[in-house]
């Protein structure tokens, strides 16, 4: 049945601006479609915004998705810094903030940190907490994302099966949805630049290394929410190099921006993090020009593979590595052609990530508006008496 939420999508996504627009597209009577936009608009969800071009007669009113019906509040938590973002429903950022933060305090910490700056950035647009209609989190681990919570995080200490949306039920009567990091990167980058591919990957070289999935245009989390854990997967020739997670080998432990820091570290250089190796790679210290080109010859092959088995249209490099781009994708480019097969590559695009570290808060406002604004759920928030998703 097409419920008032069912029209409020075809509104949202111009497919039908009209009263006579919704009736064709439907198949509902006029008295129906009228009944369901009066409760539209009067949870203010959708408002009327004037005539259109007549072709004769009294010009048809258009009918408008109302975005400032609520803001959101995301927060993209990395290992050591952090995005935070209030924005209206239709993803548009209101106030943003970024801050370094240490993810290892916990969650008895970080998330009352978490906390107050979101009220701050409510208080800067206006706003509180009884407009939130939704809030995204992501962080850098593994998260059982029905249930969000983090599970076994390698560089998480005290987050393992620790409920965040319990945690913010405590402050906001809105849904917390919580997905790792790389998941949310790989949802702005493909909503904001890649809509037309089906399949794509979006891959975080940072402190640590994750792979996001898009497949038919939908993040995939795997049965568990486990899936794109590349970065855990073992390189062939590093049995010496032991990796957080207690395994050896692993691709984050020899290519990873922590480990590419410890290298430069050992040979006299100040690098603590992985900025610090990129700042060594603009100012044109060959060492760091060459480790990350062989970082992302490993990365080469384990995406070689990937490539193989997924054949994705697009690989988007991210994280921030990936702001030496120029030597990272040329050793990423290096393997993969070399060693995927002739038909996984011939329209394969690999690119630097245009968002930059914009991607998750973008993804993560994303991820929760498409969630509060589902058909179902808008039927089921009216049903309720809720004034907005």
């Amino acid at each position: 049945m097409t419920g008032a939420g069912s029209l409020l999508r075809l509104i949202r996504d111009g497919e039908a601006v009209t009263r006579a627009d919704l009736v064709r597209r439907t198949g509902l009577a006029r008295s129906t479609v009228a009944q369901r936009l009066d409760v539209l608009l009067a949870h203010q969800l959708v408002y009327e915004a004037g005539g259109s071009a007549s072709t004769g007669g009294r010009p048809p009113t258009l009918l408008a998705f109302n975005q400032g019906a609520g803001l959101v509040l995301v927060a993209d938590l990395g290992a050591t810094h952090s995005r935070l973002v209030a924005s209206d429903l239709a993803g548009v950022p209101l106030s943003e903030a970024t801050y370094d933060m240490d993810i290892a305090e916990g969650p008895e910490v970080v998330l009352p940190w978490v906390h107050e700056r979101f009220l701050a950035l409510l208080k800067e647009v206006g706003r509180a907490p009884r407009d939130v209609r939704g809030i995204g989190v992501g962080v850098p681990g593994p998260v059982a994302f029905s249930r969000g919570e983090p599970v076994a995080p390698p560089i998480m200490p005290g987050w393992d099966g620790f409920s965040v949306p319990g945690w913010f039920s405590k402050h906001y009567d809105a849904p917390v949805l919580v997905d790792n990091d790389v998941n949310i990167m790989a949802l702005g980058e493909h909503w904001t630049h890649w809509r037309d591919v089906e399949h794509l990957l979006y891959v975080k070289v940072g402190t640590g290394i994750g792979c996001g999935i898009v497949a038919d245009r939908h993040i995939h989390r795997g049965a568990q929410g486990a899936a794109g854990d590349i970065g855990h997967i073992r390189i062939a020739g590093h049995d010496d190099v032991v990796c957080r997670c207690g395994n050896v080998g692993c691709l984050e432990a020899v290519a990873g921006g922590r480990a590419l820091a410890h290298r430069l570290t050992q040979a006299g250089f100040e690098a603590k993090t992985s900025r610090d190796v990129v700042s060594l790679v603009r100012a044109g210290e060959p060492l760091a020009i060459q480790i990350v080109r062989d970082a992302g010859r490993h990365l080469g092959e384990v995406l070689a593979s990937s490539v193989n088995f997924f054949n994705p249209g697009a690989i988007v490099i991210g994280g921030d590595i990936s702001d030496a781009h120029q030597q990272l994708l040329a050793g990423v480019r290096e393997v993969i052609f070399q060693r995927s097969l002739p038909l996984a590559t011939g329209d394969l695009r690999i690119v630097p990530s245009r968002l930059g570290d914009r991607a998750g808060v973008i993804g993560a406002a994303i991820m929760v508006i498409e969630h509060i604004l589902d058909p179902d759920a808008i039927d089921k928030a009216i049903e309720a008496g809720v004034a907005a998703a």
